[in-house]
C-alpha cells in the first residue's frame, strides 16, 4: 500500500512522505521507480526493467542488480512499516499507487476534464483545469533518469504539456483573455521554434491586441525559419490566419467585440491607408542577449533624430555573428525613442519589401508603381518617430527606396559586407564575442555552476566557437538538451579535428547552416578558394602562403583573398589572414566533399615545399656558416623556389612569425604522405623550431 506517499513524475524523480522528502538513492534506483510509477500499478517484468534502464547491452549481473535496487527501494519507502510498497507479482514488480498522489496521473486527469469542458463549450472550465494541470510541471519530466524507455518517455509527455499549452492559450483566447495567451505562447515560440500551432495563436492574439503589424511580422519570421532550418513553407493553418489577418476578418475579432475599426480610414488613389498609429513588427527580443554593451552605447548614440537628414547605421560582419540579434535588440532598447513604430524586413526572404513596409503602416491596398510606392512611404514617416530595420542587405540599389522620410525616423540596415552608395551611412563591424561574453551567454542559458565547473573545458567550447554569438548560443542550446553531458563531452562531439571533417558539426547542424547559404551565393572561383584554404590547420597565413595553397599567381590570389575579406569569411591582421575555427571546420568538410582528397592532399603538398624551401633559404640567411639539409634536386618531389632573404634580420623574423605553422605544416603533410614532410622536420630541428605538430609557449 502507498498511503501517505506522494510521487513526483513531471520533473525530477521524488517521492514524499507527508511533508518530508525521501532520499531515493542512485540514479538507476530512481529509474525502476520511475518505470514502475509510470506503468501505473500494473506488472512489470525483471527482463522489461533490465530493458528500460540498459537498453540492448546490460551488464551481465543485470537481474542480480535489478534485484537489488528494489531492495534498497523498498527500506527506504517501507520506513520499517509492515505495508508492502512494491509488491512482487510473477517474477516482475508493481507498485499501486492511490488517486491524487501521482503527479503525471492528476496531470493525465486534468486534461481529460479540460477536454469534457471543451466538448460543451465550457471554456472557463477547460481553463482552469488546463492552468491546474500545468502547475504541476516542476521542470523536465523524468530528470536526470537514464535508460532508452525513460528518454522516450520524456519526449512523450513533453509533448503533452505542449499540447496543453496550446490548449490553454486557445481557451483564454476564446474566451478574450489575449494578453495572458500572448505570454505563455510567446515563450513557448521561444522555446519550440519551429512548432507551428503556437506561432498561428500567437498571431491571433497579437492582432485581437491591436498589433496587427506585429502578427504579420510574426509570420514573415516564422516563414523565413522554416525555409532556413528545414527548406519548408508555412503549413495550411498558418498561412491561412496570415490571409485573415491581412483581409482584416471580422471573425478574428475577440468573441463580443467588433472587428478592427475601419473608421477614420482615408483614401490615396488605390491605396487604401489606416489612421497613423503606433506600429511595432520587431522580431522578439532575445531572453538570453548578452554582452555587447559597448556596441549598443555607440550605435544608440548613432541615432539621433535629425530634422533634414535621417540618420542610418551600418552593422556589417560574418554570418553567426549576431547582426540581426543586436539590430533586434536595439530596436527594443530605444523603444521608448520612436515611439511611433519600429518596423523589421528582412530583406533576404521579402520579394517586396517596399509593400511589406506600407501593409505594416496600415496600407492595405498599395500603389502599383514602385515609384508611387516609394513616395507613399517617404509620405508616411516624414515627421514620424520611428525606426527601421533593414536586414541582410545586399544590394544598395534595394535599399535606398525603403528609407523613411526625414524628421524623426532612422535606419538599422544589416549585410554581410558594407554597401557603398549610401554616402550618410555610417558602419559598425562586428567583431565575435570576447572569452568573458561568450561565457557569459553559456552560463544563462546553462547556470553558472555548470560553467564553473569544468573552467577549462569551457574556455575550449570558446575556442571552438571562436566567440561567434550565433554559435556560441547553438553550442549553449545543445547543451542545454543534455543537462546529463559534461562539458568535456560536449567538447570532444563538438570538436571534429582528426575525425571525418563533417563528424563534429553533425552535432550541431545550426552551426553549418549559418555558413551553407553565404558559401552558396559566392561566385565559383571564391568558394573554391575558400574551400581549399582551409585545409592547412595553420593559425594564419601569409599572401605568399595561399598563392602556394592555391597554385596562383599572387595577384590573382590576393583578389580572392580580398574579396573574401570583405565577406568577413577571413579576417585580416595586418598583411595576415585567418580564418574563425567554425568557418574554417565546415569549409575543410565541404572541401574534401567537393574538391575530393587528391586536390586537398595536393594542396598541403604545395604549402609544405613552399615552406621548406623558403626555410632553407632563412636559414642559410640567418647563419652563413650552417649547412642545411639538401634541398631534392631538380625534377624530385618537393623542388620548388621560395621565398629569397636580404638579410639575416628579415630571415629570422619570417622563421620567428611562421614558426606555430611551419610545425604544423610538417605534421599534416607527413599524415598524409608527402615526401617533402621529412625534409621541412629536419630543417625545423636545425633552426630550433620546436617539434612539429605541438605549439610552444613564447
Amino acid at each position: 500500500m502507498t498511503a501517505g506517499l506522494r510521487w513526483e513524475l513531471l520533473g525530477p524523480v521524488r517521492a514524499w512522505r507527508g511533508e518530508v522528502e525521501i532520499n531515493l538513492g542512485t540514479p538507476q534506483q530512481r529509474a525502476i521507480l520511475g518505470v514502475l510509477l509510470l506503468r501505473e500499478g500494473a506488472v512489470t517484468s525483471q527482463d522489461q526493467l533490465i530493458s528500460a534502464i540498459w537498453g540492448e547491452e546490460p551488464p551481465s549481473a543485470a537481474a542480480g542488480m535489478i534485484r537489488s535496487y528494489v531492495s534498497r527501494l523498498r527500506r527506504v519507502l517501507e520506513d520499517g512499516s509492515t505495508a508492502v510498497v512494491i509488491e512482487s507479482v510473477a517474477g516482475g514488480y508493481a507498485l499501486p499507487v492511490t488517486a491524487g498522489s501521482l503527479d503525471l496521473a492528476d496531470f493525465q486527469r486534468g486534461i481529460r476534464a479540460a477536454h469534457d469542458a471543451r466538448r460543451i463549450g465550457d471554456h472557463e472550465t477547460e481553463a482552469a483545469e488546463l492552468r491546474a494541470a500545468l502547475e504541476l510541471w516542476k521542470g523536465t519530466p523524468l530528470a536526470g533518469v537514464p535508460g532508452g524507455y525513460p528518454e522516450n518517455e520524456r519526449t512523450r509527455l513533453t509533448e503533452l504539456r505542449f499540447s496543453a499549452i496550446e490548449d490553454l492559450a486557445a481557451a483564454d483566447l476564446r474566451l478574450g483573455r489575449h494578453a495572458e495567451a500572448g505570454f505563455s505562447l510567446a515563450s513557448m515560440v521561444i522555446e519550440q521554434p519551429l512548432r507551428e500551432r503556437p506561432r498561428e495563436l500567437l498571431m491571433l492574439a497579437l492582432y485581437r491586441s491591436g498589433r496587427k503589424a506585429d502578427a504579420l511580422a510574426l509570420f514573415q519570421e516564422t516563414q523565413r525559419l522554416l525555409a532556413d532550418e528545414l527548406g519548408l513553407d508555412p503549413g495550411p493553418e498558418l498561412r491561412e490566419m496570415q490571409r485573415r489577418i491581412l483581409a482584416s476578418d471580422p471573425s478574428l475579432a475577440t468573441p463580443g467585440r467588433a472587428g478592427p475599426a475601419a473608421a477614420g480610414s482615408r483614401h490615396a488613389g488605390a491605396a487604401v491607408i489606416e489612421t497613423p498609429r503606433s506600429l511595432r513588427s520587431l522580431p522578439p527580443d532575445l531572453p538570453e542577449f548578452t554582452g555587447r554593451s559597448g556596441e549598443v552605447r555607440r550605435l544608440a548614440g548613432m541615432l539621433e533624430a535629425s530634422d533634414t537628414q535621417v540618420p542610418v547605421i551600418g552593422i556589417a560582419g560574418l554570418p553567426g555573428i549576431g547582426k540581426t540579434t543586436l539590430a533586434v535588440h536595439l530596436g527594443h532598447r530605444l523603444a521608448g525613442e520612436f515611439p511611433d513604430g519600429q518596423f523589421f524586413i528582412d530583406l533576404g526572404a521579402s520579394e517586396d519589401p517596399l509593400a511589406a513596409l506600407l501593409r505594416a503602416a496600415g496600407v492595405e491596398r498599395p500603389p502599383e508603381s514602385s515609384g508611387e510606392r516609394a513616395a507613399l512611404w517617404r509620405s508616411l514617416t516624414i515627421g514620424r518617430r520611428s525606426l527601421v530595420v533593414l536586414d541582410d542587405a545586399r544590394d544598395v540599389d534595394r535599399v535606398r527606396p525603403l528609407l523613411p522620410g526625414a524628421g524623426g525616423a532612422a535606419v538599422v540596415i544589416t549585410a554581410q559586407r558594407r554597401l557603398f552608395g549610401l554616402s550618410h551611412a555610417r558602419w559598425t563591424k562586428l567583431d565575435p564575442f570576447s572569452e568573458r561574453e561568450a561565457l557569459a551567454l553559456l552560463e544563462r542559458m546553462l547556470g553558472a555552476a555548470r560553467i564553473r565547473a569544468e573552467p577549462g573545458e569551457a574556455r575550449g567550447l570558446y575556442e571552438l566557437t571562436a566567440g561567434l554569438p550565433q554559435v556560441v548560443h547553438a553550442v549553449g542550446a545543445r547543451l542545454a538538451s543534455r543537462p546529463d553531458w559534461s562539458l568535456a563531452t560536449a567538447l570532444r562531439r563538438l570538436d571534429g579535428r582528426g575525425h571525418d571533417p563533417e563528424w563534429g558539426f553533425e552535432e550541431c547542424g545550426a552551426i553549418e547552416g549559418r555558413y551553407e547559404s553565404t558559401v552558396r551565393a559566392l561566385p565559383r572561383k571564391q568558394a573554391w578558394a575558400l574551400r581549399l584554404l582551409a585545409v592547412p590547420r595553420a593559425a594564419d597565413f601569409s599572401l605568399t602562403a595561399a598563392t602556394a595553397v592555391l597554385d596562383l599567381a599572387s595577384r590573382k590570389a590576393e583578389s580572392l583573398l580580398e574579396s573574401l575579406a570583405d565577406l568577413h569569411l577571413v579576417e585580416t591582421a595586418g598583411e595576415r589572414y585567418r580564418f574563425h575555427h567554425p568557418i574554417r571546420e565546415y569549409a575543410c568538410s565541404r572541401a574534401f566533399l567537393e574538391e575530393g582528397e587528391a586536390a586537398c592532399h595536393a594542396a598541403l603538398a604545395r604549402l609544405a615545399r613552399f615552406y621548406a624551401a623558403t626555410l632553407r633559404n632563412a636559414l642559410l640567411a640567418a647563419a652563413p656558416g650552417l649547412t642545411p639539409a639538401p634541398a631534392p634536386g631538380p625534377g624530385e618531389p618537393g623542388c620548388v623556389a621560395g621565398l629569397e632573404f636580404g638579410g639575416a634580420g628579415t630571415a629570422r623574423a619570417w622563421m620567428r612569425e611562421e614558426r606555430e605553422n611551419l610545425r604544423e605544416t610538417a605534421a599534416q603533410a607527413a599524415e598524409i604522405g608527402e615526401a617533402t614532410a621529412r625534409w621541412l622536420t629536419g630543417m625545423i630541428g636545425q633552426a630550433g623550431l620546436g617539434e612539429p605538430g605541438r605549439r610552444q609557449a613564447g
